[in-house]
């Protein structure tokens, strides 16, 4: 059985997410935690669409969700690790999370009505976390996968 996220990483995870209006906006929400992942899900809509003649998901909107997804994998990660600071201090550091580089494989066409993007840890230091991130649709095909890397302190 996996380890759950805390009450307080999940609010924070939350928070961090649903205060960038651009994710309001294409309609990205959080979907699931768990110690080791996060997931993201979008439904598709019409304002998404990147080839109108296909029908198919557009590629920013894709690097949107993975950059969501692994930057929130990094800030918990980077939470956990600030635990004996003081309050104020760990805040202070948290607030410098920033994407650093970002790449992004598409491997298939986003066709589907539901998206789903995780993002795990592969190495977090005390300055820069490394996350690895996927990109599904409801039929669970691989549509993209992406590594960031991200300030966190």
């Amino acid at each position: 059985m996996k380890e759950h996220f805390s009450e307080t990483e999940l609010n924070l995870a939350m928070n961090f997410m649903e205060q960038i209006p651009f994710n309001r906006h294409i309609g990205l929400e959080v979907h699931s935690f768990n110690a080791e992942e996060a997931i993201f899900k979008i439904n598709m809509r019409e304002e998404l669409v990147g080839n109108w003649l296909q029908g198919i998901l557009h590629g920013g909107v894709i690097a949107s969700a993975l950059d969501v997804a692994g930057g929130t994998a990094a800030l918990v990660g980077a939470y956990r690790q600030r635990l004996d600071m003081p309050k104020e201090e760990r805040a202070k550091s948290l607030s410098k999370l920033g994407t650093i580089d970002m790449r992004v494989d598409y491997l298939r066409p986003g066709k589907g009505k539901e998206f789903f993007a995780t993002a795990s840890i592969l190495r977090i230091g005390s300055k820069v976390a490394v996350t690895r991130m996927e990109f599904k649709n409801e039929e669970d095909e691989l549509i993209a996968v992406g590594t960031g890397t991200y300030m966190c302190g």
